[in-house]
């Protein structure tokens, strides 16, 4: 059973197993990742891992990042000695829910899953709701699961839709998108409209979690009815379906202490709690850590704990830039000090401990080399082996007032400030922003 405010660590698997290979000189999947790194991630002291992007990539899907010239601009700027060889694919733009044999197929995610949990880890994957891979079979096999236009969509929405001939039939489909900008090019888009799609989805998610014991799910509040309408109109069948509070009920009643995040925007975190995740993202913490705004920080801090204890909090993850190199190093300390000691599901990036300072693109297979910052995989040792206190997962958490003397009134504002208490153990924590 995961604890409450579970520590939870991401990481670019392609990436990660490419890296051990070619240090230790030979094919690293999941089926023999080495025993001291799994130690080394264990002896850091999280509760869980994510691993991002273990499904099925889509050939299709990479060769319109290939094609792709703003992506070409964005893998440049990332990994300048790039190669197309370097391109894998979008893992958003998913193919099958099997691991990608170049990973070491579902066999090799079995057995890694059972060598962490003889470390105490549990193991989280990635759902892609809104969305399957440009190429997916289900465009042949079952059209009636996914949004489908007209000639007149193609003309007038061009960038939102794609022509495809499958089994002789001339057919447009919806790429995937949110209502704010175009479509994902590399994607298909399920129609939640339909019973025969919200059913199908939620066998997949059923599915995935036989093969882990928790679930990020991408983009979650595009399927909400709400936003799913406010993006393509039509109407639900039927009328006030909802995806996801019957999905994870079902989930829940074959799963049991079964974890679930979204990753939502646009302030709808709360009603997605409402609909059934355990956690969801604080993108809101993150902006106003890295502006700096102590008042806004403490002013965000003061919404109920039954809803902030549902958050899940971070100062960085694969979408967002480098903690070390939007905040600076010092900044970035100080912002993990309040994210990853509130109520909430805490979350590390993988290398935001070692000081990376590169956002890579997460259709490439290979990153640049960095040098570690010194000093700073001790700082979040330290806070890790802190955290482990059982004050920071069963304990009451409140929001403490900063305020500075009469000689140094000012003192204060750049101050947040909260405590734990667990029976006679207590902690307050201070940090500077």
């Amino acid at each position: 059973m995961w604890p409450n405010n579970p520590v939870l660590y991401e990481i670019n698997t392609w990436v990660w197993l490419a890296e051990l290979g070619r240090r230790a000189g030979e094919r690293i999947t999941l089926a023999n990742v080495p025993e001291d790194e799994l130690d080394r991630l264990a002896g850091y002291g999280f509760d869980g891992l994510w691993l991002m992007g273990v499904w099925q990539r889509s050939p299709g899907g990479r060769q319109v990042a290939v094609d792709h010239p703003g992506l070409q601009g964005e893998f440049r700027k990332a990994l300048p000695d790039f190669s197309d060889l370097d391109v894998v694919g979008s893992p958003y733009s998913v193919y099958d829910y099997r691991v990608d044999e170049a990973l070491g197929g579902d066999e090799g995610l079995m057995a890694f899953r059972h060598r962490l949990r003889e470390r105490g880890l549990w193991l989280m994957l990635d759902f892609v709701p809104n969305h399957l891979a440009i190429d997916h079979p289900w465009r042949a096999e079952h059209p009636e699961r996914l949004l489908q236009g007209s000639s007149e969509s193609l003309i007038r929405q061009p960038a939102n839709y794609f022509e495809t001939t499958e089994n002789g039939q001339w057919r447009v489909f919806a790429h995937g998108r949110d209502p704010s900008f175009g479509g994902w090019t590399d994607t298909v888009q399920v129609d939640y409209r339909t019973p025969v799609a919200r059913r199908a989805m939620a066998d997949i998610l059923l599915d995935i979690a036989e093969r882990c014991d928790g679930v990020r799910c991408d983009m979650a509040m595009l399927v909400a009815q709400d936003t799913f309408l406010r993006t393509w109109g039509g109407a639900f069948d039927p009328p006030r379906a909802e995806f996801w509070p019957a999905a994870i009920t079902d989930l829940r009643a074959r799963h049991p202490g079964f974890v679930t995040l979204a990753e939502v925007y646009w302030d709808l975190e709360w009603d997605l709690q409402q609909q059934g995740f355990d956690y969801t993202y604080d993108k809101r913490l993150y902006d106003r850590l890295e502006e700096g705004d102590a008042l806004q920080v403490r002013w965000h801090l003061t919404a109920d704990v039954s809803y902030q204890q549902h958050l899940a909090r971070f100062i960085e993850n694969h979408d967002e830039r480098r903690a070390a190199e939007s905040l600076g190093v010092e900044r970035s300390k100080a912002a993990a000090v309040v994210a990853l000691t509130l109520p909430g599901l805490r979350l590390i990036h993988e290398g935001q401990p070692q000081g990376r300072k590169v956002k890579l693109p997460v259709q490439l297979g290979r990153r640049p080399e960095e040098p570690a910052v010194a000093g700073l995989e001790n700082f979040y040792r330290a806070l890790l082996a802190e955290l482990r206190h059982p004050v920071y997962h069963d304990g009451q958490w409140l929001l403490l007032e900063a305020r500075s003397k009469e000689d140094a009134p000012e003192l204060h504002r750049g101050l947040a400030a909260h405590q734990w208490r667990l029976g006679s153990e207590f902690r307050v924590v201070v940090s500077n922003l």
